[in-house]
């Protein structure tokens, strides 16, 4: 029987610094609250489903970082969330990748990443950790780590019988065909509107022209509107919950980490999508990204008291 989730993507030291408001374009602002945080949207992801997980199943991350302080303490804090880091390697011509994040007073970010290890992984890696994919239910994936790399392992996921669960973040151009390999793909909506050509103000159309790039279920992330599904052809809302906001950072990453061991433990896909958008809330609550991610405990006692709007 399968079980598990494999996450391959990067794995980032976070700069965060909180502010007033988001500078504008030569704007300098004065900042307070500088911490250092473990992040890179592969390992938030990891540490989502493995917090969520519950020791219920394995968790797997597959990714780069560089010999130094940074990477060791990366590895060192997904382990700590139970995450198995042994196909987590090191490069010897990248430093660790770094993301300098900005925060402002109501919860919005913006986010500089310099990918460093995460780019130093080569298409050939990724045969080399098909034994990695071997047994488990679900592989999650997104945009930080090099595109062919990321093609190329979820064509081996595929072939290995995982359920391919795709974060198309950072957004950027994808090569035709790149989603064919891909069952469930899940855009924010500035992501979205990069795949479909139009935003989500219609997220029907919208999730139909990014279905018709190859992609198996559509899921639109609305942020504290919930999100959208389109799956077997048919579309349908799932809402979100009302909290307060405090940092928005690692949410698609913490919905990412819970849809996946969902998924995973056999949920029906509106029940899996209820569950992420609850885990989703929770960590906006919170500073930092990895730091945010609530346990599988917090998050039955959420869905236990919260009703979604």
């Amino acid at each position: 029987m399968r079980s598990g989730v494999v996450v391959v993507g990067s794995l980032n030291m976070d700069f965060v610094v909180r502010t007033g408001h988001l500078p504008v374009a030569g704007e300098t602002v004065l900042g307070h609250a500088f911490r250092t945080i473990p992040g890179g949207k592969g390992a938030n992801q990891a540490v989502s489903a493995a917090k969520l997980a519950a020791g219920r199943m394995p968790v797997k991350m597959i990714g780069r970082v560089g010999l130094d302080a940074y990477g060791d303490r990366l590895k060192a804090g997904l382990a700590g969330a139970g995450v198995d880091v042994s196909a987590v390697g090191a490069s010897r011509t990248q430093p660790t990748g770094v993301a300098f994040i900005t925060v402002d007073q109501e919860g919005a970010n913006q986010i500089v990443v310099a990918p460093g290890a995460n780019a130093d992984i080569q298409p050939g890696d990724a045969e080399a950790i098909r034994r990695v994919f071997r047994g488990a239910g679900v592989a999650l994936f997104q945009l930080e780590t090099p595109l062919e790399v990321v093609a190329a392992a979820m064509r081996i996921a595929r072939e290995e019988g995982l359920l391919t669960i795709l974060d198309p973040a950072p957004a950027c151009p994808l090569p035709d065909g790149f989603l064919k390999d891909v069952d469930i793909v899940t855009p924010n909506e500035t992501e979205a509107a990069a795949l479909a050509g139009v935003g989500a103000e219609d997220p029907l159309e919208c999730a139909r022209r990014i279905a018709s790039l190859g992609a198996g279920t559509v899921i639109l992330k609305l942020g504290a509107n919930g999100c959208f599904a389109l799956s077997d052809g048919e579309g349908f809302h799932v809402p979100g919950f009302a909290v307060e906001a405090v940092d928005t950072t690692a949410a698609g990453d913490t919905f990412n980490g819970a849809l996946a061991v969902a998924l995973a433990e056999g949920t029906e896909l509106r029940e899996a999508l209820r569950f992420a958008n609850a885990a989703a809330a929770i960590s906006v609550t919170r500073e930092g990204a990895q730091p945010s991610v609530p346990t599988r405990a917090e998050l039955d006692a959420f869905l236990s008291t919260h009703s979604a709007l």
